[in-house]
């Protein structure tokens, strides 16, 4: 084989791709870290409130203000979520009605301050307790409306047409279904409150054991 062939091959080969640039590397200097860590902790607790069904920008704030050392002012909050004026209020309002936010003042400051509740525990508690009274128990409610108008004073079920009839079981499974959800928040609001871990984790040792019970395939998974 003659020099020039090999030559010829070598050309005719496609360039290699140049090395990957290194992405970029998180800050070294001390304040820096601190702020870069902040950035990343508030910016992923909003995308997990958000799977929650939580407003993303009220569960923001909360991490922002969780993680500072110091109170924060409506001003610095916009600033660092780089929000409104009026999304910053709305949802600073939230916080403090939800009682994991309060609001304080600064000597020499006419600005309102707020500081987040720094007891987790504290605070999960007080969102299921929310959640509960604003979410849970209204929907039950709607429903048991539903189903009296369906069924009235002094009727019977078996007074209605069967369509109704109907409509009333399926408006039943609805109601106990959210009747779970209900007693399930009311069963674990104390031992949130008491932080009583142990307690907790028996529940839901207990909630997947009576799961694969009722599920036929749960061993033929394993």
């Amino acid at each position: 084989m003659s020099d020039s062939s090999v030559t010829s091959r070598e050309n005719s080969r496609p360039a290699e791709p140049p090395p990957a640039a290194d992405s970029p590397a998180p800050p070294d200097d001390s304040c820096a870290r601190q702020e870069y860590a902040t950035d990343q902790i508030v910016g992923f607790w909003g995308d997990m409130a958000s799977n929650w069904g939580i407003n993303r920008t009220m569960a923001q704030i909360y991490a922002l203000l969780y993680l500072s050392g110091t109170p924060q002012h409506t001003d610095a909050i916009m600033d660092r979520l780089d929000i409104s004026r009026g999304n910053a209020n709305m949802n600073l309002r939230s916080l403090v009605e939800w009682n994991i936010v309060s609001k304080t003042r600064k000597t020499g400051s006419r600005k309102d301050f707020y500081v987040a509740e720094k007891d987790l525990w504290e605070a999960t508690a007080q969102i299921i307790r929310e959640r509960e009274r604003r979410e849970i128990r209204p929907v039950k409610e709607q429903l048991q409306a539903c189903a009296r108008h369906l069924v009235r004073e002094g009727e019977t079920l078996e007074d209605r047409p069967a369509e109704e009839q109907e409509m009333y079981g399926r408006l039943q499974d609805l109601i106990e279904l959210v009747e779970v959800f209900e007693s399930f928040s009311k069963a674990l609001l104390p031992h949130v409150r008491r932080q009583n871990v142990p307690a907790i984790k028996r529940m839901m040792t207990l909630a997947l054991t009576m799961g694969e019970m009722g599920d036929p395939d749960a061993n033929a998974r394993r």
